[in-house]
Parts: structure tokens; C-alpha cells; sequence
């Protein structure tokens, strides 16, 4: 009986240290994000204005606003997203859902999966160098355009596509525990109601999945809007006022903005409030993609309960 207390004891104790040791490492992810975001807040706010979000940089970027960086920007997760997500989403579906559990196939596209996330951002970009702008870029002005030079360069669509390959990996992973969380019980149902299987996955299992299949496509879009090494060889501008309006052009973005900004610049006194306001605007749009992704899997989590 003296020893059953004794360990009883020492659970408890043992609870109250993984709750404490939670309870620390909550509280230091927390502070870390709002001394980020109030620092970014309190530097930056000072230069946000209307005009520095509509206007054109200037006077090598040291004037002006950083319009073509957000439209950049915004064109460029657009693109990626139409590009990645449903890939992603058939991918994760043929896996769960059509794959047999010991086939070899789809045990090695895991793999794929699992390697591909691991591999450094900056690998991707020189994979769209090499793969997009230096060969598939070519072979389309060979074809199309009789050898005259246009997608063989960097630009907009290939830095989106690459961009795509580098969030492939979270879509799936996501898209796949949602669907992993629908009960089976619903498929053997639809299966009794004398439906096929693509009726079941399609009007049965996707929709139940939703709400986590939108909230993992929102993820690797928010992450793709911050990544900026792969930018670096496929198509992103140290300076360029102009709009892109072909899928050829190169484009600002605010992440290789700010890249350019704390890096280049030869005044660090004069570029900081703006390097600041930028950085402001990109935790902005990135905040209000996980902000749409939480609304949307709330409402879609009520509509299907």
C-alpha cells in the first residue's frame, strides 16, 4: 500500500512538471511573437501610410511606397496557389483514399513527401533554375515562338510554380489527416446507398474534409508568401516600379523587398523606417491568410456537424 502511494505521489509530481514545462514553453512562444510583432508595430506604423501602400518606390527605393512588392506579392501566392493546392489535393486523396495500405507506390511517394519537406528552400530555387527557366522555359519559346526568348528567363509564373513544389509537401500532409479524420462508418454507408467510389470520395469524404483541406492549403500559401530564397533565381526584381503584366515579367516581392532593404542599401539610418513599414505589411498579409484559414475551418466545422 506504501508503495502504490509512493507512485502515486510521483505522478502527480510528474504531471505538475509537464504542466509547468507546457505552461513555460507556451508563454515563450507567445512573448517571442508579440515582442516581434510589437517591435515590427511600434517602428513601423510610423512610416504606414495610404500613399506608401498605392505609390511606386523611387529615388532607388529610398522614396515612394512598395505597390508593385504587394501586388508582386499577391500575383505570385495567387498563382502558387492554383498551381499546388490541387496537386496537393489529389495526391493526398489518391493516397488515402484509392492507394492499397501495402502498396509500394504509394509507399515511396510518402518518402518523396517526407524528403521533400526536409529540403532547404533555397534547393528549390535552383531546382526552378535549372528545371522551369532552363529547360522547360526553352523548349516553350522552341515550340511556341520559334526560338525568340520569353519564358526561357525568370519570371512571375516560374517562381510560382516553384513556390508550388516547395508547399506540395504541407498540403498534403494536411489534406491527408483530414481526410484520415473522417469516420469509416460514412463510407461503408455511402457504399451501402450503392455508390461508387469516386461518388463517395467527391460528395462524401472530401466535403467532410474541407475545413482541414482549407486550412492546410492556407498554411503552405501563408508560408510561400514568406519565402524568399527560391525568389532569388526564378523571377523576383531588386527594383522595378512597373506592374507585371505577362507571365514572362519579373516582379517585386515584399519579402525579397526587405531582403534587398536590410542588405543594399547604403543609408541603414534612412532605410529603416522603411524596412520596417515593409516588413509590417508582409506579417500583415500573412496574419490575415492564417486569420481566413481559422474562420473558414470554424464555419465549415458548424456546417458539416
Amino acid at each position: 500500500m506504501k508503495l502504490k502511494l509512493k507512485r502515486t505521489k510521483r505522478n502527480a509530481l510528474g504531471d505538475i512538471a509537464l504542466i509547468l514545462a507546457s505552461a513555460l514553453a507556451l508563454l515563450l512562444v507567445i512573448g517571442s511573437l508579440a515582442v516581434i510583432v510589437i517591435d515590427v508595430g511600434i517602428h513601423g506604423y510610423e512610416r504606414l501610410s495610404w500613399a506608401f501602400l498605392t505609390e511606386s518606390p523611387d529615388n532607388g527605393m529610398m522614396g515612394g511606397g512598395i505597390f508593385p512588392a504587394i501586388v508582386g506579392t499577391t500575383a505570385m501566392v495567387f498563382l502558387m496557389t492554383l498551381a499546388g493546392v490541387p496537386i496537393g489535393v489529389a495526391t493526398a486523396v489518391y493516397l488515402h483514399e484509392y492507394a492499397a495500405p501495402d502498396s509500394r507506390f504509394a509507399k515511396l511517394v510518402r518518402i518523396a513527401v517526407q524528403n521533400l519537406a526536409g529540403v532547404p528552400s533555397i534547393v528549390f530555387g535552383l531546382f526552378g533554375l535549372g528545371f522551369f527557366i532552363q529547360w522547360v522555359g526553352p523548349g516553350i519559346d522552341r515550340f511556341l515562338l520559334g526560338g525568340a526568348r520569353m519564358f526561357g528567363q525568370p519570371g512571375i509564373l516560374w517562381a510560382s510554380l516553384t513556390m508550388a513544389v516547395l508547399t506540395l509537401p504541407v498540403v498534403i500532409v494536411a489534406t491527408e489527416e483530414a481526410l484520415s479524420n473522417v469516420p469509416n462508418s460514412v463510407r461503408e454507408a455511402a457504399f451501402a446507398l450503392g455508390a461508387t467510389k469516386f461518388q463517395v470520395v467527391a460528395t462524401v469524404v472530401v466535403p467532410q474534409s474541407l475545413a482541414g483541406i482549407l486550412t492546410g492549403g492556407i498554411l503552405a500559401v501563408s508560408r510561400g508568401a514568406g519565402e524568399v530564397a527560391p525568389l532569388l533565381f526564378t523571377g523576383a526584381a531588386y527594383f522595378l516600379p512597373e506592374l507585371p503584366s505577362r507571365f514572362s515579367d519579373q516582379f517585386m516581392h515584399l519579402g525579397y523587398h526587405v531582403y534587398v532593404l536590410s542588405t543594399q542599401s547604403p543609408d541603414v539610418d534612412a532605410t529603416q523606417p522603411i524596412l520596417y513599414a515593409t516588413v509590417l505589411v508582409l506579417l500583415a498579409l500573412v496574419f490575415m491568410l492564417n486569420l481566413t484559414a481559422m474562420v473558414a475551418r470554424s464555419r465549415m466545422r458548424r456546417h458539416f456537424a
